[in-house]
C-alpha cells in the first residue's frame, strides 16, 4: 500500500524536525501509543494498541531513522508484530519545506500487512491506514498550536502543547 501527503505546519523547520526525533511527541502524536522511547540514533521502541476492524491488538515495533538532512528529509523504516493479528512493517520518507505558514511537511509511505490484519481485505486496512496518517498529523499541528489560539470552550480540555514541545526541543 502507497499513501503519500503534506501538511502546512505553523512553526520553523528547526520546530518541526526536532519534534520528529522527540520520543515524547512522537507518543502524543500516534493514535494508540501507550509507550514510545528511544532516540534517533538508536530508534524508538513502540508500544500502540489499535483495533482495525474486527481485530484488536497490541503492536509492539521498532522505528529507525536513515538518510537524515538536517531540517530537510529523513527516512523512517518501522515494523510491528501483533502476535495473532499479524504484524504491520513499512517505510515513510519525510521531506521538510518552508511554506507560507511556516513548514510543508511532506511523506511518501510504502507500508505491508499481514497475518490476520491482510486477511481484512485490502480496502480495510487502506482506509485504516489512511486514517492513522490522518490521526497521526492532525496530532502533530495540534502540538504546535498554541494553547490561547484554542476555543474557548475546549481551552481545558486541550492538552498545553506549545509549551511542553518548546521546553523538550530547546
Amino acid at each position: 500500500m502507497h499513501m503519500s501527503d503534506e501538511r502546512d505546519i505553523s512553526a520553523s523547520r528547526a520546530e518541526v524536525w526536532a519534534a520528529l526525533l522527540t520520543a515524547e511527541v512522537i507518543k502524543e502524536c500516534v493514535p494508540g501509543a501507550q509507550e514510545v522511547s528511544g532516540t534517533p540514533e538508536e530508534g524508538f521502541d513502540a508500544t500502540v494498541v489499535q483495533k482495525v476492524g474486527p481485530v484488536k491488538a497490541t503492536f509492539k515495533g521498532h522505528v529507525s531513522f536513515s538518510d537524515m538532512v538536517e531540517h530537510e528529509s529523513l527516512t523512517l523504516t518501522g515494523e510491528g508484530k501483533g502476535g495473532a493479528a499479524g504484524f504491520a512493517k513499512g517505510a515513510a520518507k519525510v521531506r521538510l519545506e518552508d511554506s507560507e505558514t511556516g513548514t510543508r511537511l511532506i511523506y511518501d509511505v510504502d507500508a505491508k500487512v499481514g497475518g490476520k490484519l491482510a486477511q481484512l481485505g485490502s480496502r480495510i486496512v487502506d482506509g485504516f491506514a489512511k486514517k492513522m496518517a490522518d490521526q497521526f498529523f492532525s496530532n502533530f499541528e495540534a502540538v504546535f498550536t498554541d494553547e490561547e489560539d484554542a476555543p474557548e470552550d475546549t481551552a481545558e480540555e486541550a492538552p498545553k502543547k506549545k509549551g511542553w514541545l518548546k521546553k523538550l526541543i530547546n
